[in-house]
């Protein structure tokens, strides 16, 4: 399932190669990542990091497609029996954002993300554990906004509210603040 969740996101990406009005770039910034659902009390966000590649499609002057290929390191802390936990979720997301221009350079941003898990980590007393319950396929929607000036550079925030749980059986979804700062190559 990895190999071609891969696959289709190094296809969007190619794909946008054949538009006279793309755009690419990189992007990176920081995560206030947590869990959320009825399994989750007593459990804390983490701040965290992401970085990745971005495409922006222009289909019109007021909208665009942006799919990106992200980094994006997650999890949640909680302190169980007077230990602290921090449990650490990498994944590469693939946003797939509708891009509307509301005002010269800003933009409101919404649409699904699919993120791939390629490491589960618990970090307690000094020692790191694997974890291996957590699901691979993390399905979920995202809404913020972009600025981007004249010279390529651009800032973004965004929220990613997860649909999926994270493990079976246990009613936790990711939830994702992120701010990000990007340039636009062309």
């Amino acid at each position: 399932m990895k190999k071609v969740l891969l696959c289709a996101a190094f296809a969007v990406l190619t794909m946008t190669t054949s538009f006279a009005q793309a755009s690419f770039g990189a992007k990176a910034g920081g995560n206030l990542a947590s869990v959320i659902g009825d399994d989750t009390d007593g459990l804390d966000g983490r701040i965290s990091f992401h970085f990745g590649g971005v495409a922006n499609i222009s289909i019109s002057e007021i909208f665009a497609l942006q799919p990106e290929l992200v980094f994006s390191s997650q999890g949640y802390k909680v302190d169980f029996a007077g230990e602290d936990f921090s449990i650490r979720l990498n994944y590469i997301n693939i946003p797939i954002m509708a891009d509307i221009t509301v005002a010269e350079g800003f933009s409101l941003q919404a649409g699904p993300q699919f993120g791939i898990n390629i490491s589960s980590k618990v970090e307690f007393d000094g020692d790191t554990e694997d974890l291996d319950d957590i699901e691979t396929l993390d399905i979920g929607v995202g809404a913020g906004a972009q600025y981007k000036m004249e010279n390529g550079l651009f800032f973004q925030a965004r929220y990613v509210f997860g649909f999926s749980e994270i493990a079976k059986d246990v009613d936790a979804k990711n939830s994702v603040i992120s701010l990000s700062a990007g340039w636009f190559f062309n």
